[in-house]
Order: C-alpha cells, then sequence, then structure tokens
C-alpha cells in the first residue's frame, strides 16, 4: 500500500474530523432516553469490535512489534475521555466544559509530541492552533451558557489531556503497526475498560430503530471509518498538527445543526466558524509545495508547522476524540 504523504495526511484528517462532525446530529435523532454515557459506550464497543474484525480479517494484528506502553496507554486514553468528559461537563456545563476539552487537546499533543516524540510545533501550529481555539470559544460561548466549576475545568482538561496521549500514542505504535490495527487495539481495549459500568446503563433504547441507527452510524461511520482515515493521516503529520486539523469537526457539527436540525448561528458563532477556517487555512498554507523558482533548481519545500450557537456545535466541540460524548454529541 502506497505511503501517505503529508499533503495527502492533512486531507484524511479534515475528512475524518468532517465525520466526528456527524456525531451530534446522529445523537440528536436517537431516542430522548439515551443517555450520553450509553451513546458513548454503544459507539466504543462497536467502533472497536469492527475495527478488530477489520484488523483480524487483514491479517495485521499478529507479526507485529508492538510497543505495549503506547498500546496501553492509547486505550486507556480512549476509556479515560469518556469519564473525564462526562463528569467535566456535568460540573460545568457544555459550552465550558467542551470548550476546555477541544482547546486544551492541540497545547498538549504539541507538548506531548515535543518531548517525546522530538515533534517541535512549528510557527504555522502556533497561529492555527491560536485562531481554531478562538473561534471554537466563540462557537461555543455563543449562546451565553458559561459556567465556571474548578473541578469541572479539572476534570475537562483532562479529557483534553486523554485526547492529547492517544494521539501521540497512536503515533509511536503507527512506526511499526499498520492504522488498522492501531485503532482496532486502542478502541476495543478502551471499550473492554468500560465494560464494569455498562452494568448500570439502561440500553431499552438500542431495541428502537432510530436508536440502532443512531448507535450504528457512531460505531461504524464516526468512529470505524473515521479513526481509520485519522489513523492514516497521522502516519504522515505530526501529532500537534493533526489535533489542530481535527478542530474541523465543531464546524461540520455546526453546519448540520442549521442544515438538518433548523438551529441558528449567531454573529458570534458564525465570526467563530471563520476563525477556524482561517486557522486550518495557516496550516494548509504551510503544507502546499511551492513552485520552481527561477533557474534549474526547485525552490526548497516549505517546512511544515485545526444568534445562538447550534447545541450540535457546542458539543462537536467536545470532540470526544477519542470517541468522547457531549452532553448531546459524541466524538
Amino acid at each position: 500500500m502506497a505511503a501517505t504523504t503529508g499533503r495527502h495526511g492533512h486531507w484524511l484528517v479534515l475528512l475524518a474530523a468532517v465525520l466526528w462532525g456527524t456525531t451530534g446530529t446522529a445523537q440528536a435523532l436517537a431516542p430522548a432516553d439515551a443517555s450520553p454515557f450509553a451513546v458513548g459506550a454503544a459507539r466504543v464497543f462497536i467502533g472497536g469490535t469492527a475495527l478488530l474484525l477489520i484488523a483480524w480479517r487483514r491479517r495485521q494484528l499478529r507479526g507485529r512489534t508492538w510497543h505495549r506502553g503506547a498500546a496501553v496507554a492509547a486505550a486507556a486514553a480512549v476509556a479515560a475521555y469518556q469519564v473525564c468528559f462526562f463528569a467535566g461537563v456535568a460540573a460545568t456545563g457544555v459550552a465550558t466544559g467542551t470548550l476546555v476539552a477541544i482547546g486544551s487537546a492541540p497545547v498538549f499533543a504539541g507538548l506531548l509530541g515535543w518531548g517525546v516524540a522530538g515533534e517541535r510545533p512549528g510557527r504555522p501550529w502556533v497561529l492555527a492552533t491560536a485562531l481554531a481555539v478562538a473561534g471554537c470559544g466563540l462557537l461555543v460561548g455563543d449562546g451565553g451558557q458559561w459556567h465556571l466549576d474548578r473541578a469541572g475545568v479539572a476534570l475537562s482538561l483532562g479529557a483534553g489531556a486523554a485526547y492529547a496521549i492517544y494521539t501521540v500514542a497512536s503515533k509511536r505504535l503507527l512506526s511499526t503497526v499498520p492504522p488498522e490495527a492501531t485503532v482496532a487495539v486502542a478502541f476495543f481495549g478502551g471499550a473492554l475498560l468500560l465494560v464494569p459500568a455498562m452494568f448500570w446503563t439502561q440500553w431499552g433504547w438500542l431495541l428502537e430503530p432510530r436508536g440502532l441507527g443512531a448507535a450504528l452510524h457512531l460505531g461504524l461511520v464516526a468512529t470505524a471509518g473515521a479513526y481509520l482515515l485519522f489513523g492514516r493521516g497521522l502516519q504522515a503529520v505530526p501529532a500537534a498538527t493533526a489535533t489542530t486539523l481535527s478542530l474541523a469537526e465543531p464546524l461540520t457539527a455546526g453546519i448540520l445543526g442549521v442544515v438538518l436540525l433548523g438551529e441558528r448561528m449567531g454573529v458570534g458563532a458564525l465570526f467563530g466558524s471563520g476563525l477556524i477556517l482561517a486557522g486550518l487555512a495557516v496550516l494548509a498554507a504551510a503544507d502546499r509545495p511551492p513552485g520552481r523558482a527561477p533557474g534549474p533548481s526547485p525552490a526548497p519545500r516549505a517546512s511544515h508547522g485545526s444568534g445562538t450557537a447550534s447545541s450540535a456545535a457546542r458539543e462537536g466541540c467536545a470532540r470526544a476524540a477519542p470517541g468522547g460524548p457531549g452532553s448531546r454529541a459524541v466524538r
């Protein structure tokens, strides 16, 4: 299979973020008695099982040199995100909790990638992250639903750190293991860690067609498909850049909320969407190969460095990165 180039890697991560952005709408169309934790657990379990079957079918689980520490860290991060994010938004509210979680993830990933993998973030990443995080703040805060709770903020920071750990650990695994096997082990392992809590959750909503359809979409499309794309893109994109590109998720969630759910975005949310797009454009420009300079030698390649805002957009910001749900949306 051909190796993923840096430019193609950016597009794969962006496409994964678009698929993650559909989770808020899918959750909104699910039965009302489907709790956020139940939907998130179902998504991780279905997606993890599908990914494991894909990797097994392609014989990618055996004969590999596994970094056991990275594999355990990735699986633990998938499970930890669920716990930290649920508790964080319950304590401090969806707007604040989701912003803290997604806004802190690129920063954590940049620091971890630098310290663990030696991927020093460049100036384009710093500028793109600042623009995208500011845009996300406007997107989720346009409704004025801000509430500050220290414990909730700390838990939301834990969710952002968990996503960053997942990204950096996956990057380490991808050095010796195919993307399919990497995400399969991380998500199926995370699902197994969540099994004890599943016994205290109601599952009757899965018997309804809408509930089953939402769970299958979230597990097969927004988890299995999205993370396969994300894993392949991560092969060629630094961890810090990948988390910033993933901030396209809340933008997708906001657009779907307006188009499919009839929600409205105020001036602040629209301006925030523009800032997110600007941040993504900065990363795209940093990776664009220049044309030939006058003369026989090509120019050197540029260096690398993501009314009321819709509820789907606010919760999509949670980017339930490793499959983490918002109060209504799970990524």
